[in-house]
């Protein structure tokens, strides 16, 4: 027997027709032999069903839109399909849903009682598994007996095929063809895939995955088309515009596009050749003081301005994203090796931007002096050193990692025990009592308090939690969690936009910077559902305003997190 693997992309195809993520498909290759379906609409048995609506039918409908998933959290169970009749079977194709089976078997039955195996595999890795088998039964079981993921099983469909060839797809419902070039413009990991599974113990928002994906395209273009500009001339540069920023383009704003580019890629056909452009942007404009850094701010003419120096926060968005665009289209095709640059990046804010001694991250590459005793919470990001250390192989990033972490539960602990809530700005980072800002130390009175940087604490943590189950970063968002949900008494009307880390209201009104980012929180914790889903009604109900690039970056980034979209490159 030979196991033929390609990805697969049935994810993406459920969001693209209920949604409407793409208008049409790549016509599908002739077979090599013409070869009919045979489950195709038979009776199906199966050991569990996860709830209704994942009933084993559905993995025999024709269609990726729908799926058989058994109960979460089991090993040992199987579908169970009856094709009616003694059949000679030649070939299995099984689409994995993202709760595949690490483990499992292929078994034909005469009667459904005894068994033979005709197939198996200790080291399943989901997508779609063409599989060349020999055998002859009434009934064909695909038995797990070790899951993939902490979830339980889950396919779209299990096709089966006389003969041993590549099949013609059942054409009730188009799919893609599965060849190892991906939709999207070339992306791997195309959006709506949901590719990577959450760690255990969280929760995505409830409702049809595909409707929610869609909810997050339909947002995305709107975000596209009010803030990817190309105002800057004919040099081949398109830029985020910050337009409720203190500068009409600033280095967070153009981190935060390329980041947003490259995961809804997929989605977009133009997603790689935007973020070209803006990339082209950003290395046209690098730091005065390190030229593989960003120069934080530039102003309606383009040109770089007050000081032309680096801002830590886009600086360490831009790596991360960098690393993104190389597991999305790879770095031997187009104008960028995208690794290569993210690399060296990467390397640029080790030199300049994490401070030597505490290995705490700084405010951008002029720091220097007691400015290195101040750090910002917002980035003090668990994910992104972990890809960066990944990335590059250096074990530096460890020792960055533990210190923020570290300063997260010193925080929290000495100052913020019963809301979890973390400063703007730390200061006195050189000392052994690290403490919130007393009061303005670069940005406004409000710097000690959880204000319009540290409301982004939840997310930048939070997902960090959901993709890799870290238990610090789940400890920190779930004491947020707890507090906010108890705080407001389940409602996101009651967030207000800013607080003391006692918990007392900081600033009056409400913004989306504030409400989206607890929606990360809630979906590190498996009792938070219906807090999250009202997180996730709530920011539905919000029309993206034009004059917020701040908000709407982060509502936009949330979304994608709370739907499962998220993943670590």
């Amino acid at each position: 027997m030979s196991l033929i693997r390609h990805r697969s992309w049935a994810a993406l195809t459920a969001a693209a027709l209920t949604g409407g993520l793409i208008t049409g498909l790549v016509g599908l290759s002739p077979a090599t032999a013409v070869s009919t379906n045979l489950a195709l609409g038979k009776a199906v048995t199966v050991s569990s069903t996860e709830a209704s609506g994942f009933d084993g039918a559905k993995a025999v409908d024709g269609s990726t839109g729908t799926r058989w998933a058994s109960a979460e959290g089991v090993d040992n169970q199987w579908i169970r399909i009856d094709l009616g009749a003694g059949t000679a079977v030649g070939q299995v194709v099984l689409k994995w849903e993202a709760a595949y089976a690490k483990a499992y078997r292929i078994e034909l039955s005469d009667d459904g009682t005894t068994w033979r195996q005709v197939y198996s595999t200790t080291t399943g890795d989901g997508g779609t598994d063409t599989l060349n088998v020999s055998g002859t039964g009434r009934y064909l079981r695909v038995y797990g007996t070790q899951r993939g993921t902490s979830y339980g099983y889950s396919l779209y469909e299990v096709e089966a095929y006389a003969g041993g060839t590549t099949p013609t797809p059942t054409p009730t419902t188009p799919t893609p063809t599965t060849t190892t070039t991906p939709p999207g413009g070339g992306a791997a990991v195309p959006f709506g895939s949901h590719a990577f599974p959450y760690a255990a113990g969280t929760i995505t928002v409830s409702g049809d995955r595909a409707a929610n994906d869609a909810k997050v395209v339909d947002y995305y273009r709107k975000w596209k088309s009010a803030f990817v500009t190309s105002k800057c001339g004919n040099n081949g540069w398109s830029a985020i515009a910050s337009v409720d920023a203190d500068h009409p383009y600033v280095a967070e704003g153009q981190g935060y596009g390329l980041t947003i580019l490259a995961t809804m890629a997929g989605a977009d056909p133009d997603a790689r050749t935007s973020f070209d452009r803006v990339l082209k942007f950003v290395l046209d404009h690098p730091s005065v003081n390190n030229p593989d850094l960003h120069a934080a701010e530039q102003d309606a003419s383009c040109k770089s301005v007050n000081g032309s120096d680096s801002a830590t926060d886009g600086d360490l968005e831009i790596a991360y994203a960098l690393l993104l665009a190389d597991k999305q289209w790879g770095s031997t095709t187009g104008a960028h090796n995208y690794k290569q640059l993210a690399v060296k990046r990467i390397n640029a804010i080790k030199a300049s931007e994490v401070v030597p001694g505490t290995k705490l991250m700084n405010l951008g590459d002029w720091s220097s002096g007691s400015d290195n005793t101040i750090s910002r919470s917002s980035d003090w990001l668990s994910g992104h050193f972990k890809a960066f250390r990944k990335a590059t192989g250096d074990s530096a990033w460890d020792g960055v990692l533990t210190a923020h972490q570290n300063l997260v539960a010193h925080l929290q602990n000495d100052y913020a025990p019963t809301t979890g809530l973390l400063p703007d700005f730390a200061v006195s980072t050189n000392t052994g009592n690290p403490k919130p800002a007393p009061g303005k130390v670069l940005e406004s009175p409000l710097d000690g308090a959880y204000s319009w940087n540290a409301c982004r604490d939840p997310w930048r943590l939070g997902v960090d939690g959901l993709t890799t189950g870290d238990p610090k970063s789940l400890t920190a968002v779930r004491k947020m969690n707890t507090w906010i949900k108890q705080a407001t008494g389940g409602d996101p009307n009651r967030i207000a936009q800013g607080y003391k880390l006692n918990g007392t209201v900081a600033e009056a009104g409400s913004s989306v910077a504030f409400i989206a980012p607890f929606a990360v929180a809630a979906a590190t914790d498996s009792g938070s559902q219906a807090w999250l889903d009202a997180l996730w009604t709530k920011m539905n109900a919000v029309p993206l305003d034009p004059s917020s690039y701040y908000g709407s970056s982060i509502q936009l980034q949330v979304m994608i997190a709370v739907t499962g979209n998220h993943w670590l490159p």
